[in-house]
């Protein structure tokens, strides 16, 4: 056997391709392997045990090469709408975060990508955490397993149709490990999710969205979160190395899936960015790109020096880019009572003296193994 996969690899962080060649090396037919992919996606099964129709002696084969492991949930909290926030411990003790989203009629998934960001956003908490490491693709992968899992557990008729890699760390940043996830999350054979129903969010790295481009165009969200180049560098400091007239270049550029809009991802901070001028401004730099903005209230945090906009500011930022013709929307704020802002609900864990059961939900079997 090659060194392509070292003993115990995580099994779920393998494309089909690579696991058919896997399992030819292992002298097993290449069909087993289209068996066993069919088992941890559309299964989204928690052991080798599960694989009901693989001969027992395969089963115990595979268990003594690959892990099939998930992250440990170690908290679950939900609101009074139904978002539910899941805390995952890693198997190296570190701690990351997902937020499950209900909609009118499917949920959403926000899924972490790092541990940690290094992008230093003066609005994000788990900016004030530092950067801890990159996600390995299959601890991507096993929040849409969780999350598919959780959803059956409540009986849940919805689908999980959309992903947004939005949550801890930038996306674009975990370059190689994001694209190879996805490719697993887009396979037919397997997940099958719509490729327009994966987006990738991004603080505007912008050669990393010429590679997207080029590797896997998808459905992109940019967090610009300013109308000018000296607000925006003092909200993100990475901005400085991308300022905006090379940004919305790229933005112009990017492929539309099936004629959809870019989104631009504006959190409003009071006094700060959400004056008319700077409404009027914004709608200066984005006339004529195929974009769509999501307006997004900060979610305040005691150890964020930044306040939530009033709701009247709110709506006349909003008047001014739709009577300028450029379709816009509020986020409605979800999650607000469960630390659903980003890096929040991690920050509290770590800082406690150890790590909380998941005692907001009624069990946790359904992220374990069956027995």
């Amino acid at each position: 056997m090659t060194n392509k996969v070292d003993a115990k690899a995580n099994i779920r962080g393998l494309l089909l391709e690579e696991l058919r060649e896997l399992f030819v090396e292992l002298g097993e037919p290449a069909y087993r392997a289209d068996q066993v992919y069919h088992w941890i996606t559309c299964k989204a099964v928690l052991s080798f045990d599960e694989m009901t129709n693989l001969p027992k002696t395969l089963r115990s084969k595979l268990d003594s090469i690959f892990s099939i492991s998930l992250p440990e949930v170690v908290e679950i909290i939900s609101d009074s709408e139904g978002t539910t926030k899941f805390a995952l411990k890693l198997d190296d003790g570190e701690v990351i975060e997902m937020v499950l989203i209900p909609e009118r009629d499917h949920f959403t998934l926000c899924v972490s990508t790092q541990v940690g960001c290094a992008m230093g956003c003066k609005f994000c908490l788990t900016a004030r955490t530092g950067f801890r490491r990159n996600l390995e693709v299959n601890e991507i992968i096993s929040q849409v397993v969780l999350a598919k899992r959780f959803l059956l557990s409540k009986g849940e008729i919805l689908p999980l149709r959309n992903l947004v890699f939005m949550g801890m760390g930038e996306p674009l940043a975990n370059y190689s490990n994001l694209i190879k996830a996805l490719k697993i999350l887009e396979d037919k054979r397997g997940f099958n999710f719509s490729r327009k129903r994966l987006t990738v969010s991004t603080v505007g790295l912008v050669d990393k969205i010429y590679n997207l481009a080029q590797d896997f165009p998808t459905a992109l969200a940019i967090s610009l979160h300013a109308p000018n180049d000296r607000l925006r560098q003092q909200l993100i400091p990475v901005a400085k190395k991308y300022p905006l007239e090379i940004l919305l270049e790229a933005i112009k550029r990017f492929p539309r899936i099936k004629n959809g809009r870019t989104t631009i991802e504006y959190i409003l901070i009071k006094n700060v960015n959400d004056s008319k001028i700077q409404a009027e401004e914004l709608c200066k730099i984005l006339r004529g790109l195929p974009v769509k903005v999501n307006l997004i209230p900060f979610n305040p945090h005691p150890e964020l020096p930044f306040e939530r906009p009033d709701a009247e500011k709110v709506r006349e930022f909003q008047r001014v880019l739709l009577e300028h013709g450029i379709l816009t929307t509020v986020r409605k704020s979800k999650g607000i009572e469960i630390s659903a802002g980003c890096g929040q609900l991690r920050r509290r864990i770590l800082e406690s003296s150890s790590f909380p059961n998941a005692t907001y939900c009624e069990t946790t079997a359904w992220a374990s193994p069956l027995s």
